[in-house]
């Protein structure tokens, strides 16, 4: 029902900032919350952030409050990522995701609807 593509991910130096963008297909995509998942090699996938279809409520992962930045613009069907600060802890796969339900819950269960994923490299 949803088609989820990111990109903006890269190579940067520790402190460095990227902004991953997430475009989504289908005309529904305004009532869906969105998330992003990340997943480090030989880690769990891990929530780092949601918002709400309206955009006026947000939540992030402890490990990211204060650095990342969740947005979206409905009107072009994308959400964002601003990342700021960057560790290389941060290193990862970043995935969006969507919840029809708009339920605005860390847990990947809630979500129907993958990206791909790009990769987030920071360098040491």
């Amino acid at each position: 029902q949803v088609q989820l593509v990111e990109s903006g991910g890269g190579l940067v130096q520790a402190g460095g900032s990227l902004r991953l963008s997430c475009a989504a297909s289908g005309r529904t995509f305004s009532s869906y919350a969105m998330g992003w998942f990340r997943q480090a090699p030989g880690k769990e996938r891990e929530f780092v952030a949601a918002i709400t279809w309206s955009g006026n409520s947000t939540y992030y992962a402890d490990s990211v409050k204060g650095r990342f930045t969740i947005s979206r613009d409905n009107a072009k069907n994308t959400v964002y990522l601003r990342m700021n600060s960057l560790k290389p802890e941060d290193t990862a796969v970043y995935y969006c995701a969507a919840d029809p339900r708009n339920s605005l819950f860390p847990g990947a269960e809630v979500y129907d609807y993958w990206g791909q994923g790009t990769q987030v490299t920071v360098s040491s």
